[in-house]
């Protein structure tokens, strides 16, 4: 099956409207292309609960606060796309910016608290760039499920949050987290990566493993399992943290003492490149 690739939105909602008179349910994954197996992961979940899947590829430039970030990110539409085509995607959607953003955006989603600790501290205006694409793509679609990664926890809460309390209506998926067997991360940022580099990228999820194990063993501090983390990330030039956090998994807030589940997030610059993962710990049950 050969994806259709359309580029311009009025070509998408007219192909779009006859699947929806055709009552098909229409599921969408949103990407910044440079698909890897954490993409195919969402895109064979939609494959498999939907009867017509659109898989969008567009570099947001709004989302970025480095323009060096934005004009080194890999674009591999090409390659996406035949990705897609074995994967049975029906439409890849591939817009240019001018496409959807015709004009510097008056009106944008305002994300709230939920940006305020993890990634969105140190990336303002970030999420609120991203949950305005995300909307447009939303709106474009109208799909009835859309499929994200796990990885990104912050932001899947806020798309969550955002469809809540915009009634969108549609089914938000999250997708467990694709890892290499040494544990690390899928992301198009690890192409980025040295030899040298790409051996030292897994710090983050050991200190992210040392923290779920202390709250499974029974830990109840924070600030004490944040400590214990982060004190197993190499003293290496090439290596900074730039925050490692335990927060609530629905509206990102650090928490004081733990006694439910929390994520323990992080983000690790190694070298150049920003890699960011998280775990979901569950405490150990107090004795009746």
């Amino acid at each position: 099956m050969t994806a259709a690739l359309i580029s311009s939105i009025a070509s998408l909602r007219r192909q779009l409207t006859h699947v929806r008179q055709a009552n098909h349910t229409i599921g969408l994954v949103p990407t910044m292309g440079a698909l890897h197996a954490g993409h195919v992961r969402l895109l064979e979940q939609a494959r498999v609960d939907c009867e017509t899947v659109v898989a969008s590829i567009f570099v947001n430039p709004l989302q970025f606060d480095r323009p060096d970030d934005l004009q080194r990110y890999p674009r591999t539409l090409e390659a996406d796309r035949e990705l897609c085509d074995r994967i049975g995607v029906d439409f890849v959607f591939a817009p240019s910016v001018d496409e959807i953003y015709p004009g510097a955006p008056e009106c944008t989603v305002n994300v709230g608290r939920l940006a305020d600790h993890l990634c969105g501290r140190f990336r303002p205006g970030h999420f609120a760039s991203v949950a305005t694409v995300v909307m447009k793509f939303f709106d474009i679609v109208q799909p009835q499920r859309a499929y994200f990664g796990e990885k990104d926890a912050q932001q899947l809460a806020i798309i969550r949050r955002m469809v809540a309390d915009l009634n969108v209506p549609l089914q938000v998926i999250g997708i467990a987290t694709v890892r290499e067997p040494d544990g690390l991360a899928l992301s198009s940022r690890n192409l980025r990566l040295s030899p040298e580099e790409r051996a030292l990228a897994t710090a983050l999820v050991r200190a992210l493993r040392q923290a779920d194990s202390a709250v499974a063993a029974g830990e109840r501090d924070p600030a004490a399992i944040q400590r214990a983390a982060v004190a197993t990330i190499p003293a290496d030039p090439a290596l900074r943290l730039e925050y490692l956090e335990l927060v609530d998994p629905v509206d990102m807030q650090p928490v004081e003492r733990i006694d439910k589940p929390v994520l323990v997030a992080g983000a690790l610059w190694v070298g150049s490149t920003r890699l960011i993962d998280n775990l979901l710990s569950t405490p150990k049950a107090t004795p009746q």
